[in-house]
């Protein structure tokens, strides 16, 4: 049997299902995929339960059909974004007794343990616990403590928050189109594994991955995560400008951005007409391409200036050599690096998510706006090899835990009891 992970990207214009397996280099291929049109989400966020599952469950036939139904797929890596989600730092503070043992994954466990006992706003709860650097015994910048001695163990966490209820209905749509959850998982987070380099993330990087609905900033600095956010503005807002600005439908203005559209106005020729058939017996609109570019650029600028504030915000700006990395659907307007580059004045380039495949050939898969989808199976992978060579007892403190996971009934418990990482199995 082939030991597989599945991710599934609930998006606000897309619900896509990625399959992936570990070759015998050890390098990942995917080996399938499924995308339906998202029915039911508005800005990352479940908006109608019945029409969400239906869309899951496109997305997963789908994806079972096209390896000619030798997979069932059974459980899910899932992604969570949406403007509810919030970030904020703090430290945590374990004090040894066992002086003789070095400090262990216990240790540490322990430490993320008390974080998911934070106090939270009623409503909120903690999704993502990221350890960032272990201080012992005031001794600062470890990245690995485990080995080591000491009796004052400190850490400082990156903490990912977000809505009681907004986790609770993807569980919910997935689990009722027949699917488990295994873990749920920062977007930008898996977004960032799928086109981010080693290299990058050392040198300091902002990753913007610009969806339909939302548009996701990480900031990697050293390695570490430094910020993350969620501003709620995506490529749909575009579309809507244009359906409005053109007094065209919804659907044509969406074809129109596609197909024609550019982020700097300056770039598109002004003599150079589009026709956009008007409704039954009605004449057709006319919109030169410099127009639409001026109604796309306005409000791309708008969404890179906050893009921008995010990352002075981070107190960062400065530190970040790599400099920035755009990726889902909204990277894929002409000439949007050269608008990130004048708006912020950092290098820009264009992620693809074929940074850690093998399988790089494959076109269907190099698509920007499968970023997150592909992140997420890869993300399955590598905790469980974090999982496998931590033990059974003790997961790696680097691993994605949500607190739904820690608390939720006994398909999670199951997991810790029996000490198995869930996968979807071929038959």
């Amino acid at each position: 049997m082939s030991k597989v992970i599945v991710g599934l990207d609930i998006g606000t214009t897309k619900i896509a299902c990625f399959v992936g397996r570990m070759n015998e280099h050890g390098k990942i291929e995917i080996l399938s995929m499924g995308k339906t049109e998202s029915l039911g989400v508005m800005r990352g966020m479940v908006s109608n339960i019945d029409k969400t599952i239906q869309s899951i469950k496109g997305a997963i036939e789908e994806a079972e059909e096209r390896i000619d139904g030798e997979l069932k797929i059974k459980t899910v890596n899932v992604g969570i974004a949406g403007q509810h989600i919030k970030s904020i730092q703090h430290r945590g503070i374990h004090t040894r007794t066992n002086l003789e043992n070095e400090i262990s994954q216990l240790d540490i466990d322990k430490l993320v343990d008390d974080m998911y006992k934070m106090a939270m706003p009623p409503g909120e709860q903690i999704i993502t616990v990221l350890p960032q650097e272990y201080i012992i015994d005031n001794e600062q910048g470890i990245k690995d403590p485990i080995g080591m001695s000491g009796v004052r163990l400190e850490a400082n966490f990156h903490i990912i928050t977000g809505n009681v209820g907004a986790s609770m209905n993807i569980h919910k749509c997935v689990e009722r189109a027949g699917l488990k959850v295994k873990n749920i998982i920062l977007e930008p987070i898996a977004s960032a594994d799928a086109v981010l380099t080693e290299e990058e993330k050392e040198a300091g990087v902002v990753l913007v991955d610009i969806g339909g609905g939302t548009t996701d900033v990480a900031i990697f600095h050293e390695g570490i995560i430094r910020h993350t956010a969620v501003i709620p503005f995506g490529g749909n807002v575009i579309t809507e400008d244009i359906k409005e600005g053109c007094t065209i439908m919804k659907r044509k203005a969406e074809m129109v951005k596609q197909q024609f559209g550019s982020a700097v106005a300056s770039e598109s020729q002004e003599n150079v007409v589009v026709s956009i058939p008007g409704l039954k017996g009605r004449p057709a609109r006319e919109i030169t391409l410099r127009n639409l570019a001026s109604i796309i650029q306005a409000r791309m600028e708008e969404i890179i200036e906050l893009v921008h504030f995010e990352i002075k915000n981070s107190g960062y700006e400065k530190k970040l050599i790599g400099g920035i990395v755009v990726t889902g659907g909204g990277s894929q307007l002409d000439h949007i690096t050269q608008l990130f580059e004048y708006v912020t004045g950092m290098d820009t380039r264009i992620g693809y998510p074929t940074e850690h495949l093998a399988n790089t050939n494959n076109e269907t898969i190099k698509s920007p706006m499968y970023s997150t989808g592909i992140g997420l199976v890869l993300k399955g992978f590598e905790d469980m090899a974090k999982t496998s060579t931590s033990g059974p007892e003790a997961a790696s403190s680097g691993d994605v835990k949500t607190h739904s996971e820690k608390t939720r009934g006994s398909f999670f418990d199951s997991i810790i009891q029996r000490g198995k990482t869930w996968f979807a199995e071929e038959d």
